[in-house]
């Protein structure tokens, strides 16, 4: 019969402002909510979900929640004695528990999978839940003598890149500046409610954060989940009612070492700042049997606007280096080459970390199945997502068509 295809048949994302501290709510509450409408958005019971796969990256930390593979059952009766398990990679989980459910159903073994990622960050202070995430860098070898680990990662990013090809802070506010806007239309958008300077500046108002990166350069600590139902094939032979959003054509998946400085050595002689970043979109290409040019629109992974930057040479859309070009020209809003970010991104849409893989997914398929509202990519029939996962130690590439 071979290897089946592998469909969306619905997902869900949390309203990304919320704060479940705040609320009084914890990781069951949130678990629960974004399962109940998960099942609920695919028109499925829980009993008929044969695994789960749940990502995760910080529950230890921010709320001393740990074996949260055993979360859904514990809040939905419908999935008790259903296998499921946990997968951490850093911002990178929710792709990598994605890749796992693919795997499980292109073996035959079953035929529909639940896919979670949740994450809770607003537990601490802020300068708490930073150190916290930076235990996804190389502890004790890199960064220690920056306050905020990743704003410090991502601006040696940007370092590199203009070491080797010039850089203009313009670009990266550009950037900042877009996904606040494209944020602006999206009802689940964590800061589709701030008020962001227009244009953004180099000045009080967007004040210097670790190197040349700024306030507004950074992504969001988020509260948050996502969610998606996978199914195969025979399932939807078995039920000509099941309408899927989308299908997951391709993906491509690389991890190299935990160490920034690390990448950046051994790519000293490469074109590419971080030439596994881009081994990954072709993967995902070349599996999806797509080029750029069949792609409609791009989720990216913008923790903070050079890993934007990074992203928009790496997928293909510029030479290296000159990621600049597409940014001057418009390239990258909605109604141009290549939207990225219709969502608003991790910037403006928010980032928690474990879900963001997964939410990126769920952004897609609302693309392609022209269910994303008023950020809707006009025409939509094939997109990609890019997530990172650490200083890009984890990289995970899809490309979902409407087909």
């Amino acid at each position: 019969m071979g290897i089946p295809n592998v469909w969306i048949l619905g997902g869900y994302q949390s309203d990304f402002a919320r704060n479940f501290t705040r609320e009084g709510h914890d990781f069951a509450d949130l678990t629960g909510e974004v399962v109940a409408n998960s099942l609920a958005e695919a028109r499925i019971d829980a009993r008929d979900i044969e695994v789960v796969h749940v990502a995760n990256a910080f529950g230890e930390m921010f709320a001393r929640q740990g074996h949260l593979g055993a979360m859904p059952a514990s809040v939905n009766d419908g999935l008790w004695d259903t296998p499921a398990s946990r997968h951490e990679a850093a911002c990178a989980s929710g792709s990598v528990a994605t890749l796992a459910a693919i795997a499980d159903l292109r073996s035959g073994a079953y035929r529909t999978a639940l896919v979670v990622g949740v994450e809770l960050e607003k537990t601490v202070p802020g300068d708490t839940a930073a150190q916290h995430l930076g235990a996804a860098a190389w502890t004790d070898h890199e960064g220690a003598d920056a306050k905020f680990m990743w704003p410090y990662m991502f601006d040696q990013v940007a370092n590199e890149y203009d070491r080797r090809y010039g850089l203009d802070e313009a670009h990266l506010r550009a950037i900042a500046q877009l996904n606040f806007a494209n944020a602006r239309a999206n009802p689940n958008a964590q800061t589709r409610g701030w008020t962001v300077p227009d244009p953004l500046a180099a000045d009080d108002a967007n004040p210097l954060v670790e190197g040349r990166l700024r306030r507004f350069d950074c992504s969001q600590m988020t509260d948050g989940g996502a969610g998606i139902v996978l199914v195969t094939d025979e399932y939807l032979r078995d039920h000509p009612d099941a309408h899927p959003i989308g299908r997951i054509d391709g993906w491509g998946h690389r991890t190299v070492g935990l160490g920034l400085q690390q990448k950046l050595d051994r790519a000293a002689d490469d074109p590419y700042v971080l030439p596994h970043v881009r081994a990954a979109v072709l993967d995902a290409f070349n599996r999806a049997h797509v080029t750029l040019d069949d792609v409609d629109g791009f989720e990216v992974h913008d923790c903070f606007t050079p890993s934007e930057y990074l992203a928009i040479d790496h997928i293909g859309l510029t030479g290296p280096g000159e990621s600049w070009k597409a940014i001057e020209n418009d390239e990258i809003e909605i109604g141009g080459r290549l939207p990225i970010n219709p969502s608003g991104g991790l910037i403006g849409g928010g980032h928690p970390v474990g879900a963001s893989g997964v939410r990126m997914l769920v952004d897609a398929a609302k693309q392609v199945n022209g269910a994303a509202g008023d950020y809707q990519v006009e025409g939509a029939q094939t997109f990609g997502t890019l997530n990172f996962g650490g200083s890009t130690s984890t990289t995970v590439s899809f490309v979902v068509s409407g087909d």
